[in-house]
């Protein structure tokens, strides 16, 4: 199998196993307390990142080492608790309307990187922002008779995520992405660390097997969207996520007898579109910006 190949099933294997942890995450969190859950993710997750940091060149102190220490460790509890609020979301809005919501993550960084990173949207990007947040008012209706506060929770959790991509695109200036890494399960399982044993509930013997299949998933997802990001550009690894939704979408409904109502699935359809427009652009003036860059270094020298 080629290079590229092989990227995109590490991407596909990647998405899959999101997936499945997704639907593990929604089982526990409606029987136990989401940040109990979230804790116990993040204990292994964090052994997890401390096992490649310390077979990486350099070992732990190379991991460890950033330019950038307060940005790294608010990453990681921007991650934990935004799971905390996932798992929660899972348990109460629904799986499919929730991955629906926070589908439209894409569309916050794009917002969020003007006044954060400086960066400049143009007005293609602009009318796929528009679109995009359309549609998730179209998912949340507002205005609709039957309309939950609950719906807003996945809606947090995909703005605390944007904030958290923003953050690493800072960080990732000045640090590796082994670094970033390691500070993701490190920091994140230490933040939760202060709040979780407060939480702490016995977990009967069959979800002590759920729990362990939790946190292989949870690695096991991450190391294979690592590989996929080794061998493939994040422009054609990031719109493949999107089947997720979709995944989401069949799980919540065969297994957890969701409904999905006209509203969800024309406004994630909508979300979805927007955020693959806007990753494509993204990416396109990223590639300009590169060639702008090397014509001036050919020129100066």
């Amino acid at each position: 199998m080629d290079t590229k190949r092989l990227g995109y099933a590490f991407t596909l294997l990647a998405i899959v196993i999101f997936s499945l942890q997704d639907a593990i995450s929604k089982h526990l969190g409606s029987a136990y307390p989401p940040v109990f859950i979230a804790m116990l993710r993040f204990w292994a997750f964090g052994a997890f990142a401390m096992a490649l940091g310390a077979r990486s060149p350099g070992g732990l102190r190379a991991a460890a080492a950033t330019k950038r220490p307060f940005l790294q460790i608010l990453r990681g509890v921007l991650l934990a608790f935004q799971i905390v609020i996932v798992i929660t979301a899972f348990s109460t809005v629904g799986l499919a309307h929730s991955q629906a919501i926070l589908s439209s993550g894409p569309i916050f960084v794009a917002l969020l990187s003007m006044p954060l990173l400086g960066e400049r949207v143009g007005w293609r990007r602009w009318t796929a922002i528009g679109v995009g947040l359309c549609g998730v008012l179209i998912v949340l209706n507002p205005a609709g008779s039957s309309f939950d506060a609950s719906v807003l929770l996945p809606l947090v959790g995909a703005l605390m995520f944007a904030i958290y991509v923003i953050v690493t695109r800072l960080v990732s200036r000045d640090d590796p992405a082994s670094t970033s890494f390691f500070y993701i399960g490190v920091a994140g399982a230490a933040a939760i660390s202060f709040v979780g044993p407060f939480f702490w509930t016995n977990l009967t013997p069959v979800d002590w097997l759920w729990m362990g299949l939790l946190c292989i998933t949870g690695m096991a997802s991450h190391y294979f969207l690592i590989r996929a990001y080794d061998l493939l550009d994040a422009a054609a690894v990031q719109p493949l996520t999107y089947l997720q939704v979709v995944l989401a979408a069949i799980i919540g409904v065969s297994v957890f007898g969701e409904t999905l109502s006209l509203n969800t699935v024309v406004g994630s359809m909508i979300v979805v579109g927007a955020g693959i427009f806007t990753i494509w652009r993204e990416s396109v003036v990223a590639r300009r910006r590169a060639r702008e860059n090397a014509g001036q270094n050919s020129t100066g020298i």
